[in-house]
């Protein structure tokens, strides 16, 4: 074998098989707890540093004879730059988590299998990023569930944590079947299960009614897995999990579904269902949670229902046909998250230094205008950095999610004088999104957009609808006011989930019958979990 190629290899299987080894050997026994972390942190920095070399391998040196498809002598693997940069997002947060996870769980039982869990999470996600075979992913993406699912219990006492990882259970498991069913469909259909041949016989020919049914499949399987309404519940809900996991649940898992549908992209645009699918339940996910959130107090509710808007954002995106906008979307919100998860302490003492003060309400001419000066900005930008136009539609789109951005506060407020540096700091967000948008999109990074007009039309409608609510919730918050209750509620949708999960799979854990500390378990609580 070349020695660049058995480089290659070595690279990029090295931090699955890191992890790999701190999961079995942080259930050895005999091994004192107190070498946990330092084990964690210096396997996890070798993976690291593997996954960075990895991905340089991957921009430096020519691409070898089988570029993205397979890895050779493994054909159930593949390899690419996408791939390679993800590796590097999800270890460089895995290894941030596990040295905040060292600190917060300082005195806490139970802190070898919260490391042999948190491994087995990033091996798993290593080995999803690397499959080129329907059975490698459905693997990987069910062992990052059984992984996740001991950090979600490890508070074992708390109800709402062990409801939230039932449901997420369910979840899980209606999405194994259908990821299963995608699988068969389209391995029946092409001869094959390797993604390389898949890949081939799209690009030979137009897609036959069973490549399309396993398109849908594998769509519905994705929306499952990434919490879109109506089975968004858990991801709230897991709150009562440290807050290591929560960061990384929020900021590296969840956003798995976005990679996979980059994946499938061919597969995709050959199914106009499986695009509609991905746009309305997207588009209504982005609405529905984005109303939620801005009725929620709580800091770390606000950020978990963030997370459930943005994941409806990415799939939308996905749906359009915008893959290097969705992969753009995939990496920053996976920093992002990590950061507010880390610091949400400093985030309640930001927002209670801004209760203080009192927030300024934006003025009416920015409210108006912003949409109007967001795609000045971006038609300027596109024109000096990049020849290649995206429809008038993608402007719009992106003109309307960004436009909150530039909103300024009324001169006769409180806070009047820092209108001039909130529309510097808006001016400067916008064109740094636009200018990384289209860097992206010119990256070889393997992704090609599928622009979809009709449901781009469709998608502009909405959220120029969407910022109109906005607007009047800033204008005229009274005249929204009988929505505020069933916004606050989440609409409903989750007890209904949780209903219908309950009855058709009672579950099976018992709960002490007492608080720890002597409280008896509320009547509240005790309906809740019960069979």
């Amino acid at each position: 074998m070349d020695r660049s190629v058995l480089l290659h290899l070595a690279t990029a299987l090295a931090p699955a098989t890191l992890m790999a080894t701190v999961t079995l050997s942080s259930r050895l026994r005999w091994l004192h707890e107190a070498s946990l972390w330092r084990r964690f942190n210096v396997l996890s920095g070798a993976a690291l540093l593997c996954a960075l070399t990895s991905l340089a391998l991957q921009w430096v040196q020519p691409a070898p004879p089988w570029g993205a498809t397979a890895l050779p002598q493994l054909p159930w693997l593949a390899l690419s730059r996408l791939s390679a940069l993800l590796a590097v997002l999800v270890q460089l947060l895995g290894t941030v988590i596990g040295v905040f996870s060292s600190r917060y769980l300082q005195g806490e039982p139970g802190r070898a299998r919260y490391v042999a869990a948190l491994g087995g999470v990033l091996a798993a996600v290593h080995l999803l990023l690397l499959a080129n075979h329907w059975l490698v992913l459905t693997a990987a993406w069910a062992a990052v569930g059984v992984a996740l699912q001991h950090l979600l219990c490890f508070y074992s006492d708390r109800a709402f944590a062990l409801l939230a990882a039932h449901k997420k259970r369910i979840a899980d498991r209606l999405a194994d079947i259908f990821l299963l069913g995608a699988a068969t469909l389209a391995w029946w259909n092409v001869g094959s299960g390797s993604f390389t041949d898949l890949r081939q016989h799209l690009a030979h020919g137009d897609a036959s009614i069973w490549l399309q049914m396993s398109a849908v499949c594998m769509v519905v399987a994705v929306m499952l897995r990434t919490a879109l309404m109506p089975v968004h519940g858990w991801l709230i809900q897991v709150m009562e999990a440290p807050t290591p996991v929560s960061a990384l649940l929020h900021a590296g898992v969840v956003n798995l579904g976005g990679f996979v549908l980059i994946r499938f992209a061919p597969l995709i645009g050959a199914s106009p269902a499986a695009r509609w699918l991905l746009v309305a339940f997207g588009l209504g996910t982005a609405l529905l949670a984005g109303l939620v959130m801005l009725t929620r107090i709580s800091i770390k509710v606000r950020l978990a229902w963030s997370t459930v808007a943005q994941m409806g954002f990415m799939v939308l995106e996905c749906g359009l046909g915008l893959y290097s906008l969705a992969a753009l979307h995939l990496i920053g919100h996976s920093l992002y998250k990590a950061h507010a998860f880390l610091s949400a302490s400093s985030v309640v003492q930001r927002t209670k230094l801004q209760m203080m003060r009192g927030a300024a309400t934006p003025s009416v001419f920015s409210l108006v205008a912003a949409p109007a000066l967001t795609i000045l900005i971006i038609g300027l930008i596109q024109f000096l950095v990049t020849e290649a136009a995206w429809p008038w539609w993608w402007s719009g789109v992106l003109a309307f999610a960004w436009a909150p951005l530039l909103w300024l506060p009324d001169p006769r407020g409180d806070n009047a004088q820092s209108a001039l540096w909130r529309g510097l700091a808006g001016l400067c967000m916008v064109s740094g999104l636009t200018t990384v948008l289209l860097l992206t999109h010119a990256a070889p990074l393997g992704v090609t957009d599928r622009p979809q007009g009709q449901a781009g039309l469709v998608a502009l409608f909405a959220m120029a609808v969407m910022y109109v609510c906005l607007i009047l919730l800033q204008l005229r918050p009274q005249t929204l006011a009988g929505w505020r209750r069933w916004s606050y509620a989440g609409f409903y949708l989750d007890e209904i989930y949780t209903r219908l999960a309950l009855r058709l799979w009672a579950t099976r854990w018992a709960l002490p019958p007492a608080h720890p500390h002597g409280h008896p378990m509320s009547d509240t609580t005790a309906a809740l979990v019960s069979p």
